[in-house]
């Protein structure tokens, strides 16, 4: 499938790359379908797109939060998630939104947000986690650049 995307120009989308979100995601309800995409030009896939595949305009960078937070493990309710399937930890992969504003250094990201993915069913759910140890606006400016030192 050919879609013609904001970011990445015109793209060619396998049905196989395709996740599905039954009930939207937050904000956004009638967009259903999505694909994960980064730019392999500036070889770096620590943030990626949440790319629309149903609003091709739309696309929100996403990365692991495990990256900047370590001991993320937010407790989420089994009715949120039986939509999509069983989820077994081989099957699972946590995202969350990033900000990026015109400062840089004020990134953040967003821990009480997250998008859960059945990668195994290509089926996923976004979440509100009801725990005030996982902020909205979570910074990660500092962090970023620790790891990127890190790894030089």
């Amino acid at each position: 499938m050919k879609l013609t995307t904001r970011i990445f120009g015109e793209v060619d989308i396998e049905d196989s790359k395709i996740i599905d979100f039954p009930n939207g995601i937050i904000g956004f309800p009638d967009l259903k379908k999505f694909t994960l995409m980064f730019d392999e030009e500036k070889g770096t896939d620590t943030i990626k797109w949440l790319q629309s595949i149903d609003e091709p305009t739309f696309a929100m960078p996403v990365m692991d939060p495990l990256v900047v937070c370590p001991d993320y493990k937010p407790e989420v309710d089994s009715a949120i998630t039986e939509h999509i399937g069983d989820l077994d930890s081989k099957d699972l992969l946590v995202l969350v939104t990033v900000t990026v504003p015109h400062d840089l250094k004020q990134m953040t990201v967003n821990l009480m947000g997250p998008f859960i993915i059945n990668v195994t069913e290509k089926k996923a759910v976004q979440t509100i986690i009801d725990n005030d140890e996982y902020p909205v606006k979570f910074p990660i400016y500092e962090i970023l650049k620790k790891n990127r030192e890190a790894n030089s």
